[in-house]
């Protein structure tokens, strides 16, 4: 199973190699602040540790190491990035985060690599919103209106 796992994973980091960047000229995307990115991968990778630290640094799960089972210790880990990652980012963009750059962090905890990338394209192509985005049918238009004088 780990074996498999790591060439699951291997081949998703092969693909993040080669695809290419593209450009979307005409659309409003949101580009995110790396550091985020940055605050993603080092609180992914401390639960991870966490969660090997819980069983000892073994591959193999053996519950009697610390009294919780594999997919319990996944769940509290997950949790716990979950509410550890918004809180490591407010303190290093030194802001309150926006609704979609806390998901998009709470995304990666849940599903590491792709998850924060498929909550920020739901953000993306208007199947999640939020409260302090403009939505897409109340985007500001100027109108110019002509000034009438009286003569």
């Amino acid at each position: 199973m780990n074996r498999k796992l790591a060439i699951f994973a291997a081949v998703i980091a092969a693909f993040a190699f080669v695809s290419q960047s593209a450009d979307a000229k005409g659309r409003r995307h949101h580009h995110i602040d790396k550091r985020l990115t940055a605050v993603s991968i080092g609180v992914g990778a401390a639960s991870t540790a966490t969660y090997f630290a819980l069983n000892d640094w073994h591959w193999g799960w053996d519950s009697s190491r610390s009294g919780v089972t594999s997919m319990g210790a996944l769940g509290l880990t997950t949790v716990g990035c979950a509410a550890l990652s918004p809180i490591v980012a407010t303190a290093v963009l030194g802001r309150q985060l926006k609704y979609r750059e806390a998901h998009i962090l709470i995304g990666s905890c849940v599903v590491p690599f792709v998850g924060g990338w498929l909550v920020n394209e739901a953000y993306n192509h208007h199947i999640l919103w939020a409260p302090d985005e403009e939505k897409v049918g109340e985007m500001k238009h100027h109108r110019h209106h002509r000034h009438h004088h009286k003569m």
